[in-house]
C-alpha cells in the first residue's frame, strides 16, 4: 500500500471515529485504542486488504500495518497535547518507515485528528528518560527547531542524539537553572535521581553526606566565596537535587556548621569553611577522579582531565574567596 492510500485510509478512520465520540459513547484509553485497531481493520478489509492488528503492549507505535505505524493518544481534556515516547524509541518496531499520531480528544467539541507524528513532536519533557511531547496542529515542531529532521533524528546513535536534546534543553534554561540531566547513557542516568525519589540529606548516612558534601563543594568551587555572599549554594544545592535526588533544606550547613566544621578538630573559632573542606579531601581527590566529565562542562563551562580537578578546583576557588586563599590551605599534601 502507498503512504498517499494509508493516508487516505487515515482520513476515513478518523471521521467514523469523530462521529461515534461525538454520539455519546463513553471511552477511556485501553477502549479508544481498541476501536481505533477495529475500525481501521475494518476499513482495510473493505478493500481487500486482511489485517490482523493486534495488541502491542509496550512497543512503539501502538499500531503496525505494513511499513506504517500509529501512535493513539487520548484524553478527556480539550488539549491536543500529550506526553509520548522516549528520545531513544527503543521499544520501536524496526520495520516501521512512517509514523502517524492519531489523538482522541473528548473534552470540548469531541474529535478525532491525524497527523505525521514527526509534526506533531513539539518539546522534550525531563523525566529519568527525555521523553518527547506532541501535539496536533503545533506551529512549532521539534525538529525543525533542532535542525534536524526526524528520520535523520532517529537513525542517530544515543550520545548522538544528546548532543541534540542537551543544547534544546540548554537554550530553554533561565539564569540559575540547571540541566538534571547529562548523562548520554540512560542506563547512567537512571542510576541518579527519578522524578519522585527525593531523599532528606538529614538522612542520609555518614558516609553518604561526606560524599555528597564532596562532589558539591568539587564542583561549585564558588561555595568558599564570602559568608555574605548571595547565592553561593545554589549550585551546590541544585546538584544534590537534581543529580543525587536529595534535598538539603539548608544547603550551607554542609559546609559550615559546626556538626562538620569541627569534625576532626573540636576547638571552636577560626575558617568553618576552610576547616569542613579539609576534613573531606580524601572524598573530593575520589569525586575528582570519578564524576562523569559531562558535570565539569555543566558547573565549570569546560573539561579537564581527572589528574588535574583538584590543581584546577584550587585555582578557581582561589578567584572565588576574598578573605582567605584556599590554595595555601587545602590539599598541601
Amino acid at each position: 500500500m502507498t503512504q498517499e492510500h494509508f493516508e487516505n485510509v487515515l482520513n476515513a478512520l478518523v471521521d467514523r471515529l469523530t462521529n461515534e465520540v461525538r454520539s455519546g459513547g463513553t471511552y477511556v484509553p485501553s477502549v479508544f485504542e481498541a476501536r481505533v485497531r477495529t475500525v481501521l481493520a475494518e476499513l482495510l478489509q473493505a478493500q481487500g486488504v486482511a489485517a490482523a492488528l493486534n495488541s502491542r503492549p509496550q512497543a512503539f507505535p501502538d499500531i503496525v500495518f505494513e511499513q506504517f505505524g500509529i501512535e493513539v493518544k487520548f484524553t478527556d481534556s480539550d488539549t491536543w497535547r500529550s506526553i509520548a515516547n522516549s528520545v531513544f524509541e527503543g521499544s520501536r518496531d524496526e520495520h516501521v518507515e512512517h509514523i502517524y499520531l492519531l489523538f482522541g480528544k473528548m473534552g470540548g467539541t469531541p474529535t478525532v485528528l491525524w497527523s505525521r507524528y514527526e509534526d506533531c513532536v513539539m518539546h522534550v519533557r525531563s523525566s529519568h528518560v527525555p521523553r518527547f511531547e506532541v501535539e496536533i496542529g503545533t506551529d512549532e515542531p521539534l525538529f525543525a527547531k533542532l535542525g534536524v529532521s526526524y528520520d535523520e533524528f532517529r537513525g542517530l546513535s544515543t550520545p548522538e542524539k544528546m548532543q541534540y536534546i542537551r543544547k534544546y534543553a540548554r537554550d530553554r534554561l533561565k539564569p540559575g537553572d540547571r540541566l538534571w540531566w547529562l548523562e548520554d547513557r540512560p542506563e547512567i542516568a537512571q542510576q541518579h535521581s527519578l522524578d519522585l525519589e527525593v531523599r532528606l540529606y538529614m538522612g542520609l548516612s555518614q558516609e553518604e553526606k561526606r560524599r555528597l558534601r564532596a562532589e558539591a563543594a568539587l564542583l561549585c568551587p564558588q561555595v568558599v566565596k564570602a559568608s555574605r555572599s548571595r547565592k553561593k549554594y545554589d549550585d551546590a544545592a541544585l546538584y544534590a537535587l537534581t543529580y543525587r535526588g536529595v534535598l538539603c533544606s539548608q544547603a550551607r550547613d554542609l559546609f559550615t556548621a559546626g556538626s562538620v566544621a569541627l569534625r576532626s578538630d573540636a576547638t571552636r573559632g577560626g575558617n568553618y569553611m576552610a576547616r569542613s573542606l579539609k576534613d573531606i579531601e580524601v572524598e573530593m581527590r575520589r569525586a575528582a577522579e570519578e564524576l562523569e566529565d559531562a558535570l565539569f562542562a555543566e558547573y565549570w563551562g569546560f573539561s579537564v582531565p581527572p589528574e588535574r580537578r583538584i590543581a584546577k578546583w584550587l585555582e578557581l576557588a582561589d578567584q572565588h574567596a576574598t578573605d582567605w586563599k584556599p590554595s595555601e590551605e587545602l590539599f598541601r599534601d
